[in-house]
């Protein structure tokens, strides 16, 4: 797979490396759903790796959720981030020439994909959907793909009407993934949903997403919470690049983070929230659906 991403970048390598001079710096943007000290520390090994490849300072960007990323691609202020799927289709539908999806985390399986995970308290006698009657429902950010998009979607679709009051107590918004993990383990809500590769064992928080990121920080014992309800696969977030960035500076760093797992799988784990397989190139395509999703929920 590297040899066919160096072949394809192979018309661009006589640029020259002086020409990653064109920028003066490069911006880091990384999702909201832990808290930014964590967020900083997971990537700046990679931050590092592109200041050295490109010769010019990395900034890494933190903002407090979602929307503050997509905000920085499109104004021009972020020129990549790791984004959710319901992240990027709502950047492309604000401005299709903005960012294009270059990489993708490829599961230890080889699939792209991954899950939204409905999870409580084992102690609150939860053990499905039917159960929350009533009780208090925790999403993460209204831009996460499996935070609140898909999981709105397809539990409305299964006769829950997400409405506060009606079938749940409450429906809240958390403000993202490790908040909602905090508050379900905290009994602050009944239930929440996160992310997960849905691959490996329960009690480690699966190989990879924010509940073996939850594990790995020591926040939460899994065998303290147990899984409700699980939804459709969804296609992993991509890594994107800001369209006007010059080539050879997206040449280098889709490269240099394509070959993240050969070169250094610590850093790549920090990464990728957790274990994988490689990153692997991914185009437009594979988010369509995603698109349409966001546009649905948006009439």
């Amino acid at each position: 797979m590297k040899t066919l991403i160096a072949a394809a970048l192979a018309t661009t390598a006589l640029v020259g490396a002086a020409s990653a001079q064109e920028i003066s710096e490069f911006r880091l943007g990384i999702l909201g759903g832990e808290n930014a000290q964590d967020r900083m520390t997971s990537n700046q090994c990679f931050a590092d790796k592109i200041a050295e490849a490109l010769g010019v300072e990395v900034k890494v960007f933190t903002p407090a959720d979602y929307n503050g990323v997509m905000q920085g691609l499109l104004g021009g202020t972020i020129d990549a981030a790791w984004m959710g799927a319901s992240s990027y289709a709502g950047t492309y539908l604000a401005d299709p020439e903005a960012v294009e999806p270059v990489l993708v985390k490829q599961n230890m399986d080889g699939s792209i994909g991954y899950y939204s995970i409905g999870f409580a308290r084992k102690d609150a006698g939860v053990t499905s959907l039917e159960d929350l009657k009533g009780k208090k429902f925790g999403f993460g950010d209204p831009n996460s793909t499996s935070g609140y998009l898909i999981p709105s979607i397809e539990i409305a679709d299964a006769g829950f009407d997400m409405t506060p009051g009606t079938f749940f107590g409450d429906v809240v918004f958390t403000g993202g993934h490790e908040q909602t993990i905090v508050a379900v383990n905290n009994g602050d809500v009944d239930a929440g949903v996160t992310w997960a590769d849905g691959q490996g064992n329960w009690e480690d928080g699966y190989n990879s997403g924010a509940l073996r990121k939850a594990v790995d920080a020591g926040l939460v014992d899994m065998n303290d919470l147990v899984q409700i309800w699980q939804s459709k696969i969804i296609p992993e977030g991509p890594f994107v690049l800001r369209k006007a960035l010059p080539q050879d500076v997206k040449d280098k760093v889709t490269t240099l983070t394509a070959n993240l797992w050969e070169e250094d799988p610590d850093c790549a784990y920090g990464v990728a929230a957790g274990d994988a397989k490689d990153f692997i190139p991914v185009t437009h395509a594979e988010y369509e659906s995603i698109v349409a999703a966001r546009k649905s929920k948006s009439n």
